[in-house]
C-alpha cells in the first residue's frame, strides 16, 4: 500500500495507449461525478453517455464502468448502452452489447433488508435498497458512523454478508462480489483480453479493482486523498479525471 503524498500524477493517457494497448476500468460516484448529499441527488454531465462511448471507441471498445450501484440505477443517471459495465461492486456483470456476463448477482435475503430497514429506521439512517444488496447512508450525519457500522456488522454476522465501507457509507452484498472479480472477468474476454489494465476510483471498494489490475500488469490511480491505497498514480479531483481522459 502507498503512502497518498508520494503518488505522482499518471503520465498522459495518450502516452500509455502508444506503449501498449490499454483498458480503463472506471468508478463512477467519486470518480466521474461528484458526491452528494444522498444517491440521488448527483449531477451527472448530460451529455457524459455519448462522451464515454467516444472515449470507448478510441479505445477500440477497452471501457468498463465499474460502479456499487446497481446497473439499473447506474443507468438511470448516464445512459449506458454501448458501455460494458459492472454494477453492485462487480456482482452484475454485461459487456458493452449489454449480454450478462456470468451468474446472474444473487439478491440478500428478504430477513437481512427488513433488519437493516428497522435498524436504520431506529437509529436515523438512510437506507438504500439495491437489487443485490443494501447501503447505510450516513455521509449528512457523520456522527452516526459508528452506529451505521455496528448495525452492518450484526446483520453481516447473522445472514453471512460482506460489508463494503466508503465514504459515508456501508454497504453489504453477499460474499466474493467485488471490483475485483469484474475486472478480472473483463480481462478474460474480448476486447479488454491482453491489454494493459488501469482503474480509477476514489473509494475503499476501489482497491480491489486495482490490486486486481497491478496483479494484470496493469495499475491503479486514486481521485482525492484518501490513504493507504494500492494505486501506483492520483488526481485530485473530478475534474483531473476528466482533464487527464481527455473526456
Amino acid at each position: 500500500m502507498s503512502d497518498v503524498i508520494d503518488l505522482p500524477p499518471p503520465p498522459p493517457l495518450g502516452r500509455l495507449a502508444g506503449a501498449r494497448e490499454i483498458a480503463l476500468f472506471l468508478d463512477f460516484d467519486g470518480t466521474l461525478v461528484n458526491l452528494a448529499h444522498a444517491p440521488g441527488a448527483i449531477d451527472v454531465p448530460p451529455d457524459l453517455g455519448p462522451r464515454l462511448r467516444a472515449l470507448g471507441d478510441r479505445l477500440g471498445g477497452r471501457l468498463a464502468l465499474v460502479s456499487g450501484r446497481s446497473l439499473e440505477d447506474l443507468g438511470g443517471h448516464c445512459p449506458i448502452d454501448g458501455i460494458a459495465c459492472a454494477g453492485s461492486h462487480g456482482a452484475a456483470r454485461r459487456d458493452a452489447a449489454g449480454v450478462a456476463i456470468g451468474d446472474p448477482a444473487l439478491a440478500i435475503a428478504p430477513g437481512a433488508l427488513e433488519a437493516l430497514r428497522s435498524g436504520a429506521r431506529e437509529l436515523g439512517l438512510m437506507l438504500e435498497a439495491k437489487p443485490h444488496g443494501a447501503a447505510l447512508h450516513y455521509r449528512a450525519n457523520p456522527e452516526r458512523a459508528a452506529l451505521a457500522e455496528a448495525l452492518a456488522d450484526e446483520v453481516a454476522a447473522r445472514f453471512e454478508l460482506a460489508i463494503k465501507p466508503g465514504k459515508g457509507v456501508v454497504e453489504l452484498t453477499q460474499t466474493g462480489a467485488d471490483k475485483g472479480g469484474a475486472v478480472r472477468a473483463f480481462l478474460a474476454l474480448r476486447p479488454f483480453a491482453g491489454a494493459l489494465p488501469v482503474f480509477v476510483g476514489d473509494d475503499v471498494t476501489d482497491e480491489d479493482g486495482m490490486i486486481a489490475c497491478e496483479e494484470a500488469g496493469g495499475f491503479g490511480i486514486l481521485v482525492g486523498d484518501r490513504a493507504p491505497t494500492a494505486a501506483r498514480y492520483r488526481l485530485p479531483d473530478v475534474p483531473a479525471v476528466y482533464e487527464w481522459l481527455s473526456l
